[in-house]
């Protein structure tokens, strides 16, 4: 299976057979982390960057009364923490949320291909202003979208993003993530996860089978959710 993260890069620029080579020979060795376990803790200082080759984690930070805030998604071909070459050490937290297959990349490796790849350089830096971009819609969203506008605008990032990497089978994704992680995405409760949820699937906007969730009406869930996918930078380009 190609490497999801030359997949994700792919969709935004063209990559060199000597670019991917040098993505693929990055990966010094891959883990598996099972369900609730975390990735990488805040205040760790990481000598190499985590890639999601399967599965999905979350990024989150606990507040004193114990409650926890989800403040990233990420699916396969997502760096979980990329940022950390950079920054040294971690201020919060990513978690498995289902088991994952984690490639580990040294930041010696990182350095490396800094020097040797300007172009690939420019791409793993358009990678974290996309993660930045993400993060403002969610700002919005969750500051001025009703819970079900809110809900609806997730559901068609997640869809994409998976798209994007061969994770959606027609309009059909797989989407292991419990009604309590999205509360603690959204700001919600569970019960208010479960109620919009249910007004979406009686608006015949999507329809939940197992883990498997399929989009029924994309126009009219883009429009509940008043979604573009302009912050997802989709398009390919030269970077």
């Amino acid at each position: 299976m190609t490497n999801p993260l030359i997949l994700k890069l792919e969709q935004r620029d063209q990559l060199s057979d000597e670019e991917k080579r040098a993505l693929e020979n990055a990966i010094a060795r891959v883990r598996v982390v099972e369900a609730d376990e975390d990735i990488v803790r805040e205040g760790d200082r990481p000598n190499e960057s985590s890639l999601l080759l399967d599965g999905f984690a979350a990024r989150y930070k606990i507040v004193s009364n114990g409650r926890r805030q989800i403040s990233a998604l990420h699916v396969a071909g997502d760096f979980l923490d990329l940022h950390s070459f950079l920054l040294k050490t971690m201020d919060h937290g990513v978690l498995a949320l289902t088991t994952c297959r984690i490639a580990t990349v040294p930041h010696a490796t990182l350095e490396k291909i800094t020097d040797e790849f300007p172009h690939l350089t420019r791409l793993l830096w358009l990678n974290t202003l996309i993660d930045g971009a993400i993060h403002r819609e969610w700002l919005t969203a969750m500051g001025r979208l009703s819970a079900t506008a809110h809900m609806a605008h997730l559901i068609c990032e997640l869809y994409l993003r998976l798209k994007v990497v061969g994770r959606a089978e027609g309009d059909s994704v797989q989407l292991p993530i419990t009604q309590a992680e999205l509360g603690d995405t959204l700001g919600l409760s569970t019960v208010h996860v479960n109620r919009v949820l249910q007004e979406l699937r009686k608006e015949g906007l999507i329809r939940f089978q197992g883990d498997a969730m399929t989009i029924l009406d994309w126009e009219r869930l883009k429009k509940v959710g008043e979604f573009t996918s302009t912050y997802l930078s989709l398009q390919n380009e030269d970077r």
